[in-house]
């Protein structure tokens, strides 16, 4: 690979790298810290349930305000300033910790006020990496940072469990110590955008990303098929049954199971950072949605732990490269003063595919049975390759990420 397609070539996006890595760790760390204060203060799943909504509903509410922000303003300060608030709030989250049951409430106040923060801090910085690498570099770059994510998804919850048996507050201590880390490293970062003409704040201008993708049938079709796809395949909310149930494995068993597809992951975007997907760009997403689709249903036959294992692994890796092409195709096809928009309303479009994969994998579940609700999703997302290939001949038969009209 030439040093121009390498986006570590660029001394600004070092920066930005070791920050979205600082960023993603601190995030893993205090998502399973999270989860055991609240199930320590109430012992009930239900107030689980209530976290992983405090969380992604302000990003829902925020989408259409967060985008237009990041694309009038300086997406680097923005991004500073929103790990500024995360660090307030898990010094909030440590005198909690120190408080315990009777701050239940604040907890959950202090969970609306990270997603906030991350509502806003998650277009800003998805709208900045572009602006800090060559064209060329771009398909590079996104790898490198996605496999970043997947790489804190893995490490993150571990470290975080680790620290735990010391007390909650470590874990948020040092959760707020990479945020404040995140935070100057971006600080580091020269590159800096051009004065952008202000647009008013009119619903007309927030609705502007949505326009746009209406009229990207590329960009609409990449995003809706990781949509769909996502919320019909969400196995990964079964483990738990699967692991104790099914492969009549412990916890031992469960945590192997949940690192398989970020491990698939993590090495597929290291094979693409090194040999990027050069042709073929649209049949190569849809090829691997498909794979994802069969190795759901795969893993929903299996009783064989390691068999299991090696299905989450094959839809991990199907998994990125999906994730692959559809971050490039956006950003590349995106003019950058419609960056944050756009990308704001893909940040929801794949928060939801997650959220609601998992509510909807667990009333499928609860409606036919485990192993039925896992092949009928891994079906269905197959069925939804074959209705997005016929729907979106552009998405189909698009050839490089990367063209020459770019922008």
């Amino acid at each position: 690979m030439s040093s121009s397609s390498s986006a570590f070539a660029s001394r600004d996006y070092r920066f930005f790298f070791a920050s979205r890595v600082l960023s993603a760790l601190g995030h893993q760390m205090e998502v399973v810290a999270l989860g055991w204060l609240v199930y320590a203060m109430t012992e009930s799943a239900f107030a689980l349930g209530l976290i992983g909504l405090a969380s992604f509903f302000p990003v829902l509410l925020m989408s259409l305000v967060s985008g237009h922000v990041a694309d009038q303003f300086d997406r680097r300060k923005i991004a500073i300033a929103c790990y500024a608030l995360i660090t307030l709030a898990s010094v909030g989250l440590i005198i909690c910790a120190s408080i315990g049951r009777d701050a239940l409430y604040a907890v959950y106040a202090l969970t609306v006020l990270l997603g906030i923060a991350r509502s806003f801090s998650n277009p800003a910085t998805q709208a900045l990496m572009p602006t800090l690498v060559p064209r060329e570099a771009l398909p590079n770059g996104i790898s490198w940072s996605t496999s970043a994510w997947q790489t804190a998804s893995i490490v993150g919850p571990a470290l975080g469990g680790l620290l735990y048996a010391l007390g909650p507050q470590i874990v948020f201590a040092v959760a707020a110590l990479m945020f404040v880390s995140a935070a100057f490293s971006l600080f580091a970062i020269k590159t800096r955008r051009a004065p952008q003409k202000r647009e008013p704040a009119t619903l007309t201008a927030a609705l502007a990303g949505i326009r746009f993708m209406r009229e990207k049938p590329v960009i609409l079709g990449a995003i809706s098929l990781d949509l769909f796809a996502v919320l019909l395949g969400g196995a990964t909310a079964l483990l738990p049954i699967y692991a104790r149930d099914i492969l009549m494995t412990g916890p031992w068993g469960l945590g192997l199971l949940r690192a398989m597809p970020s491990l698939g992951a993590v090495l597929m975007g290291v094979m693409l950072a090194r040999f990027p997907l050069e042709r073929k760009a649209g049949s190569r997403m849809l090829v691997s949605v498909a794979i994802f689709g069969l190795a759901t249903i795969i893993f929903g036959v299996s009783t064989n732990l390691y068999l299991s294992m090696g299905a989450l692994f094959v839809l991990g890796a199907s998994d990125m490269i999906s994730v692959y092409v559809r971050q490039t195709l956006v950003q590349a096809e995106t003019p950058d003063a419609m960056r944050g928009r756009v990308s704001a309303v893909s940040t929801v479009f794949i928060g939801a595919s997650n959220e609601l994969g998992e509510f909807e994998s667990g009333m499928m579940a609860a409606a036919l049975g485990t192993v039925p609700s896992v092949i009928v999703g891994g079906l269905g997302s197959i069925v939804v390759v074959a209705l997005w290939a016929w729907f979106f001949p552009s998405l189909r038969k698009r050839d490089h990420l990367i063209t020459p009209h770019d922008t």
